[in-house]
């Protein structure tokens, strides 16, 4: 056993000690600490925006794109919503011990289903310090020890935000070795974690396509796939277009480098002449790089030509590819075609339509005249999400409290036995 898997192997060890003890910790303890690991979080921006300084030199001497530059950047008022998200888990119903199902047996068995946590519970992500901050609060308010692998460009980020939160949460009653933090850039800590059955109950991987692809492929231990996103906004025939344009720039410039930005702009043909001139210019304002099909250049003629690699490609930058298309129905075969099953949205007048959108697109959040943006623990109210789930065993979309729980049958008789 080589160092790192040593030093991950007793932190695993640590941390399922942690989560027997957690599990029946009262709703008050955790929320306390939630409170305080937000109060400890502003009360100790300085280190932590110093830390996330040092990240971000290194980082942008390496030439690290834009768009992994903009998740790694923390300032005040990032930090001010990391913590504005642990308060508001704090405020989130506990879902420990809440009773899914009640009945009586005609043998007089009294059986009831109630939610317990997961376990501990492994996040690998790459380059985003607050999720050191979300990961922490879900699974603390569900019962859960999490043991939190950042990306080596965010090493001094994460340290400074996740021993914070772990001093603070151990203060207020919270178990040792309940959030644990991998203190190592080594790439073998990622293997490490894989395989540590019995130790991990669920690992759950943030980040690019790569990453999540290597843990889903080869991870022993079971795995909630999130966050790749090729999003698609299909502006519909007889669309308001003022309301189309104002989504699609939303969708597509408000940060480019999220799982939930649009990737792809399908039009209807109907609208195509009137509507892409009006979103080119706007789109070229934002710095936006256009790539389109014969029938998008033929209405905007300088725009690049796209390939059929566009249509299957996360860009997580300032790209965007455009088609036109015949009718909704093409719309909805191109979306099913190359989307990951995270966020689609239809601009429309029509009713019909709409429903139609809803039920034939697959993907974990489908919207009508609103921007793929929302599709966000912190939006749906959720307090933070663990990451976005794109596939269907478990859990889908957003994974705030919920999905982050198991179920157990609690049975109560009065001598049964079966005959």
């Amino acid at each position: 056993m080589n160092d790192i898997e040593k030093i991950v192997r007793d932190q695993a060890q640590a941390a399922k000690e942690a989560s027997r003890r957690l599990a029946v910790t009262s709703s008050a303890v955790k929320d306390a600490a939630l409170r305080a690991m937000a109060d400890a979080l502003e009360k100790n921006a300085g280190a932590i925006l110093a830390a996330n300084g040092e990240d971000m030199k290194a980082a942008e001497a390496k030439g690290t794109p834009r768009a992994m530059l903009d998740r790694l950047m923390l300032d005040e008022k990032r930090i001010r919503g990391m913590a504005d998200g642990l308060r508001q888990t704090a405020m989130l119903p506990d879902p420990i011990g809440e009773g899914e199902m009640e009945t009586i047996r005609p043998n007089g068995l009294e059986i009831r289903r109630v939610k317990v946590p997961i376990g501990v519970i492994g996040i690998i992500y790459e380059a985003r310090p607050n999720v050191t901050a979300d990961a922490a609060a879900l699974c603390l308010k569900s019962g859960n020890a999490v043991i939190l692998r950042g990306g080596s460009e965010a090493l001094k980020s994460n340290r400074a935000v996740s021993g914070i939160l772990a001093e603070a949460a151990e203060k207020e009653g919270v178990p040792k070795g309940a959030i644990q933090f991998i203190d190592s850039p080594s790439r073998d800590a990622v293997g490490v974690m894989m395989n540590l059955t019995g130790l991990l109950d669920v690992i759950i991987p943030r980040g690019g396509a790569g990453l999540i692809r290597r843990v889903v492929m080869e991870s022993a231990v079971p795995v909630i796939e999130t966050g790749a996103g090729i999003c698609h906004t299909y502006v519909d025939a007889g669309a308001d277009l003022g309301m189309a344009l104002r989504i699609a720039l939303n969708a597509k410039t408000s940060r480019p480098a999220v799982c939930n930005a649009m990737e792809t702009l399908l039009v209807h043909e109907g609208v195509a002449k009137e509507f892409l001139p009006k979103m080119a210019k706007a789109m070229r304002e934002k710095s936006v790089e256009l790539r389109g099909d014969a029938a998008a250049r033929a209405v905007v003629t300088d725009m690049a030509e796209a390939s059929e690699e566009d249509w299957a490609t996360e860009y997580d930058d300032l790209i965007l590819s455009v088609k036109v298309v015949k009718n909704i129905g093409e719309a909805i075969s191109h979306i099913n075609r190359y989307n990951t099953g995270h966020s689609e949205t239809i601009v429309t007048n029509d009713l019909n339509h709409a429903h139609r959108f809803q039920r034939e697109v697959d993907a974990a959040a489908v919207y009508v005249n609103a921007s793929t943006r929302f599709t966000d623990g912190f939006e749906f109210g959720f307090g933070a999400e663990i990451g976005i789930s794109t596939q269907k065993l478990h859990a889908r979309g957003p994974m705030g409290l919920n999905e982050l729980t198991s179920t157990k049958y609690l049975i109560f008789g009065e001598g049964q036995i079966r005959e």
